[in-house]
């Protein structure tokens, strides 16, 4: 099937009445039409040097009332520990440019992560939780895991602190909390896009691999019903079947062979760190490993994991833009997370959401007039172009200048979701569509935006 005209998703998206999806970039990241990107005409600054940046810790003696206090609760370890470095980077990146730019209402902006862990040990982010509660942030970043953010949530809600994920979609979140946003699109938007790319690759009788976790399931229903929606049908671990395995499995022998025997034309797997399990487990057991489907939980990069070309033509989906179409912002993720942690980043995923969500903080403290999260929470949907009459920005200092003459903003930042809607979602986003080369490396080839 030829990804690089429309005509062909077009019509399998005609049957998908809930969403709405046009492919903006497709084929390779050299055409004419990933150019043109939305987010290329709203870049941010250029690379910038690397000794400007900095790495602005907070005191133990900060608050939000005199520091515009950026807290993260993100995954340093658990088996979503790879999303770590890029969403710090981007959490880090962001606080540099504020303080670089004046910082926020003339105080300084800083940064303190916590250990999020992941869902087979809550206590881990219910210990940093706490820690957030006690150190009065402004704004915190994260969790990674939907299910993670579903366990300290009402915390954080309780104590009238905003958080801000860059990475969650499930759809139990939507409009969950007052002070729960999310710079991510829900499940909704990414499950269209997955299902409509199955389909449109000819694939009719689908499989799903699917751990019990709140994103995994309702990620699986929604990419289940696009499937069915354009004709095909589920033959295992679809809703229902009760076919789930639980979070931190390490053996799926059983699995594997229940699903082949299915006799499935494509498999989907919808897990995080068990997915180094099932897919040798696949291989072994003969499956054609370009007919399996990944998603934003699991399209990583396997190069150290797997035997060179096992992973060569899957496929996978993850929500977000390309950062390298923002002219410099991915030269700049990896120059603060050399600068700050003397290592080379390597994965990108939620990197430009986690940025966005600092910014997004940081102006709405600006147009509220102090860096309480109370008034961070009343002003956060007006700058991201919630207001009619709204003025496009794609830097933090730009942006202020508008405020700071009464204008009201749309801030464009380099994730390109739209303004946060009633239930503190983008009202749209870009869905990424990778395909996995030799290496077992994900590699950008098209790009959808969906609106919910």
């Amino acid at each position: 099937m030829n990804r690089s005209t429309s005509a062909s998703w077009l019509k399998v998206m005609a049957g998908a009445a809930t969403l709405s999806l046009a492919l903006t970039a497709c084929g390779s990241e050299s055409d004419s039409e990933a150019n043109e990107d939305p987010t290329d005409s709203a870049s941010a600054s250029e690379s910038t040097d690397a000794a400007a940046f900095t790495n602005d810790e907070c005191g133990t003696d900060t608050t939000s009332k005199d520091t515009f206090k950026v807290g993260g609760i993100l995954p340093l370890t658990g088996n979503l520990a790879y999303l770590g470095p890029p969403e710090i980077s981007g959490v880090g990146l962001a606080v540099s440019e504020i303080n670089a730019a004046g910082g926020v209402n003339g105080v300084d902006a800083c940064h303190m992560i916590e250990d999020s862990g992941d869902s087979t040990d809550m206590s881990v982010s219910t210990a940093s939780a706490g820690n957030m509660v006690a150190a009065k942030p402004s704004v915190v970043i994260g969790a990674a895991s939907s299910s993670v953010s579903l366990n300290f949530v009402d915390t954080l809600t309780d104590n009238k602190i905003v958080q801000i994920s860059p990475a969650n979609t499930a759809v139990d979140l939507s409009g969950y909390s007052d002070y729960f946003f999310r710079t991510a699109p829900p499940d909704g938007i990414q499950g269209n896009a997955l299902g409509t790319l199955i389909a449109t690759d000819g694939y009719k009788k689908i499989a799903f691999l699917v751990f019990n976790d709140t994103y995994g399931t309702g990620l699986r229903n929604a990419t289940q019903a696009a499937i069915e929606n354009a004709g095909g049908e589920v033959v295992y671990g679809g809703k229902g079947d009760g076919d789930e395995f639980p979070a931190g499995q390490t053996t799926f022998s059983a699995e594997v062979t229940a699903a082949l025997n299915s006799s499935p034309d494509a498999i989907v797997i919808l897990a995080f760190d068990e997915t180094k399990a099932i897919v040798p487990e696949l291989a072994a057991q003969g499956w054609d490993m370009q007919k399996t489907y990944f998603s934003d939980g699991n399209t990583a990069d396997y190069g150290e994991d797997f035997e060179a070309g096992t992973l060569e033509g899957a496929q996978g989906t993850i929500p977000g833009a390309d950062p390298e179409a923002v002219p410099g912002f991915k030269d700049n993720l990896i120059g603060w997370y050399d600068s700050a942690e003397g290592e080379t980043l390597k994965d990108f995923a939620y990197g430009p959401e986690s940025y966005d969500a600092v910014m997004l903080a940081a102006l709405a403290a600006v147009r509220g007039g102090d860096t309480t999260s109370v008034t961070i929470q009343k002003n956060l949907a007006a700058v991201s172009g919630a207001e009619k009459g709204a003025e496009e920005c794609a830097t933090y200092e730009e942006c202020v200048e508008l405020l700071e003459a009464d204008k009201e903003i749309q801030y464009t930042g380099p994730s390109g979701i739209g303004p946060i809607n009633a239930k503190n979602d983008p009202s749209s986003a870009f869905i990424g569509i990778y395909t996995f080369n030799a290496d077992n490396k994900n590699e950008l080839t098209g790009s959808v935006e969906g609106k919910s």
